[in-house]
């Protein structure tokens, strides 16, 4: 199987004990490439220690982790090379420019000075920091430190950004802004990896998820899938009517696809235990009794009610 095919992350039992707590249990899951997968959980779900795993930080108690065909614990230097991390608190050096700053790091990386020169100037055009250059790290604020951090992370140009917590602490306005750097990143092909527990950024961004809570994974995949394993078929439906009718409901009855149906005043909701392609049997057979309606919403469970619907809230 060709590199390019294998996901870019690949976890299997994953697990990690510190004395007698056992922080990750037994986690298995894969990341392909050119996607944003959100990590998810509460404080102490596991997260930052599974994370700071696959960036070759910790050694696991057991089971394997590989980033990109690298293994972790075997080919440290290799996945460093590999991936950018930008850990839940990043810290700056007081007196440096923002411009010292990354050239402090792409001397780090021990690149090239023609390739280090042009890799600087890269990270400064994507992350819209061209007039700080001469701004002292220190006096930046929380949205401009993140964009500086996130620069520093894609100056040796990996293929894989693993987040921690990259949107904590900023307002809204340097979320959503942060929020659309993440997405031209995935459209200039990198995998980004991110924990966080603002759910409600992530929902519109991720490809896919991972949940967990008490070290334990509880559902993997993308949002849909995750949503067909918890409700199974079944989709809601919410139309409003232009008139209050008597009859919408035995209408609906006599399609056998139909589940519950509920109607208060011009508000008629319904379940639909069939194929997406056949839901136009149900619009067909109002407007053959001549039921006028207004509006259709199909109600989707949000990244914020599946967590709910499967985390009880404990931590360890």
């Amino acid at each position: 199987m060709s590199l390019v095919s294998t996901p870019i992350i690949q976890v299997r039992d994953l697990t990690m004990r510190f004395a007698k707590k056992e922080a990750v249990s037994a986690i298995s899951f894969d990341v392909p490439r050119g996607v944003i997968h959100g990590f998810i959980g509460p404080n102490g779900a596991g997260k930052t220690t599974t994370i700071r795993i696959l960036a070759s930080l910790l050694v696991p108690t057991s089971g394997g982790a590989w980033i990109d065909g690298a293994n972790v614990v075997t080919e440290p230097e290799e996945v460093r090379r590999r991936l950018g991390y930008m850990p839940d608190y990043v810290g700056v050096y007081e007196g440096l420019s923002v411009q010292e700053y990354l050239d402090f790091f792409a001397l780090a990386h021990r690149l090239a000075p023609a390739r280090r020169r042009a890799s600087v100037a890269d990270v400064i055009e994507l992350t819209d920091l061209g007039n700080l250059l001469e701004t002292e790290v220190h006096v930046l604020s929380k949205g401009m430190r993140q964009r500086l951090c996130l620069a520093q992370t894609l100056l040796h140009e990996p293929d894989l950004l693993i987040l921690d917590e990259p949107a904590s602490g900023l307002d809204p306005r340097a979320r959503i802004e942060f929020r659309g750097l993440l997405t031209e990143l995935r459209r200039l092909g990198k995998t980004v990896f991110l924990s966080s527990h603002i759910l409600s950024e992530l929902s519109s961004i991720c490809d896919s998820v991972s949940i967990i809570e008490k070290g334990v994974l509880l559902a993997d995949g993308s949002i849909e899938e995750i949503q067909m394993r918890l409700r199974g078929a079944t989709v809601a439906y919410e139309v409003t009517l232009l008139e209050e009718s008597t009859e919408v409901e035995s209408i609906l009855r006599e399609i056998p696809q139909v589940g519950s149906v509920l109607l208060e005043g011009r508000k008629l909701r319904f379940d639909w235990d069939g194929e997406d392609a056949l839901i136009h049997q149900v619009w067909g057979a109002l407007a053959a009794r001549k039921i006028a309606f207004t509006g259709v919403r199909r109600e989707e469970d949000d990244l914020e009610s599946l967590f709910m619907s499967l985390t009880s809230g404990e931590v360890q």
